[in-house]
């Protein structure tokens, strides 16, 4: 693409291929499998997603699935005094985030762990933004996981919603409205924003 270029280029245990992009339109990015996972695009839907409940007290927030450090940014502009905790299973991606995305602004408390088995109780916020490239791991779909985050105040799940994803994102939506008390649906760009209420 015109006006794009590659900063740098890592492989993970966990992400394969990772790279970081600097583009005329997004910024800068860092992308899976060419799918853009943190900065560019990410930052225009979860900014338009976090917009829609910026009048909720938040003050403790985990993010499950940290990335790059888009959504923590985010969370510091909406909810400047909260106290953010993310989980990155991937520490590559924590070091691109730190050095191309600004992460260590958000004062994120960074713990390196698989994100299954985090204990998530008493958050005013828990974001699930949990990607391998496309792929959304099947564990954070089980029941078992899902209720554990019932005992936080507000849960909001990513899911991309294009092509053969749409009918795999609409079901996990259908199943959290089983769970939580009330769920709201919003699809910005090729996403699909699961707000959940305890």
């Amino acid at each position: 693409m015109l006006g794009t270029r590659i900063l740098e280029e890592r492989k993970s245990k966990f992400n394969r291929s990772i790279k970081v992009v600097r583009s005329l339109g997004f910024g800068t990015y860092i992308q899976v499998n060419n799918l853009t996972q943190s900065g560019g695009i990410v930052e225009e839907f979860w900014n338009e997603t976090l917009r829609k409940i910026k009048k909720e007290k938040i003050n403790s927030v985990l993010i499950l699935g940290l990335g790059g450090g888009t959504v923590a940014k985010l969370i510091k502009k909406y909810w400047p005094e909260s106290e953010i905790t993310g989980v990155e299973i991937d520490p590559v991606m924590i070091e691109l985030g730190n050095r191309y995305l600004r992460l260590g602004d958000s004062k994120t408390k960074i713990v390196i762990q698989d994100a299954y088995n985090f204990d998530s109780d008493g958050f005013d916020l828990v974001v699930v933004d949990i990607y391998c490239g496309s792929e959304f791991p099947k564990k954070f779909e089980e029941e078992e996981f899902l209720k554990k985050l019932t005992k936080n105040k507000l849960v909001i799940f990513n899911r991309v919603y294009f092509g053969g994803k749409r009918k795999e994102a609409v079901k996990f939506g259908n199943k959290l409205e089983k769970i939580f008390k009330k769920v709201e649906w919003y699809y910005p760009q090729a996403n699909l924003m699961l707000v959940c209420y305890n």
